[in-house]
């Protein structure tokens, strides 16, 4: 399940390590000259993602409403990489007129976009509106904005969109009923969009990562944040006793899904050191 700082501010531990910058020769990365874009970029999960993007060689447009992690990731950034590599702009998913101008101003300065990963999320099931807005329709309002720019049938070239969904996404967690709804709600709008890509031409291919608990600083905060559920906290934490994602794990998935051209409508599942892929029945009359 993953937990994902964007849109409000935590005072937890933060359990995110530095991924270390690995040089690689300009013939080894994988992603060299391509442009992308991280929602929720500045900690956690979309931090790593940021990170395993640079390394491979993509410019990255961090989005983001921490500020401060922001800024001070993209400092730290432009220390590894060049100024030239990264932009960072302080936004909120739920706003479409500050996501469109990001990815306008995105286009206007790096030429185009070829991979969006829309990560940014929460969990509060006491402020349940605010996760949907977030979570599910973060997801797809990003998703539609990236389509003016990349779908080929607007004169883009295509590419990828990821979707951070969670293991949730796939089976239901009891104590977070909301955010089950929310993950489950990307995994079907991510399978639909594959589908209607590959029906109409857009050459985009769309996947989701469904990673199991994940140690960002949300997952330090989450029992807190069950609301009328909040006494299957305990229930909850029995999950965490099976193992506990780094976020460079979530990365490295991130790369598989980006860089493997015959991964379309895929759901990734990611325990604690092995993955597969989800396998979905087919419904016939």
């Amino acid at each position: 399940m993953s937990l994902q700082p964007c849109t409000i501010m935590q005072k937890c531990i933060s359990y995110s390590a530095p991924r270390v910058a690995v040089r690689f020769k300009e013939s080894e990365m994988a992603l060299n000259g391509k442009i992308a874009v991280v929602t929720g970029a500045a900690l956690g999960i979309g931090k790593a993602m940021t990170e395993i993007l640079l390394q491979q060689g993509a410019k990255v447009a961090l989005l983001d409403l921490n500020e401060t992690a922001g800024e001070s990731l993209k400092e730290a950034l432009d220390k590894l990489y060049g100024q030239q590599r990264t932009l960072f702009f302080h936004c909120s998913v739920e706003s479409e007129e500050q996501i469109k101008a990001a990815f306008q101003k995105t286009v206007e300065a790096f030429g185009g976009i070829d991979i969006l990963c829309n990560n940014a999320g929460i969990l509060n099931e006491a402020e349940w509106e605010k996760t949907i807005s977030i979570n599910l329709v973060g997801v797809i309002r990003g998703t539609y904005l990236a389509l003016e720019h990349m779908s080929k049938l607007s004169g883009g070239r295509g590419g990828v969109i990821v979707n951070t969904a969670s293991m949730a996404g796939l089976n239901p967690l009891p104590s977070c009923p909301v955010y089950t709804a929310t993950k489950h709600g990307v995994v079907g709008f991510t399978r639909a969009m594959a589908a209607a890509s590959t029906a109409s031409g857009y050459g985009i291919r769309f996947n989701t990562l469904c990673p199991f608990l994940v140690q960002t600083d949300l997952f330090s905060c989450m029992w807190d944040r069950l609301g009328q559920f909040s006494h299957m906290a305990g229930e909850a934490k029995k999950h965490a006793d099976k193992g506990v994602l780094n976020v460079s794990e979530v990365a490295d998935g991130l790369l598989e899904l980006v860089t493997d051209e015959t991964k379309n409508g895929e759901a990734l599942i990611l325990y604690s050191n092995k993955k597969k892929y989800m396998t979905f029945s087919v419904l016939t009359q």
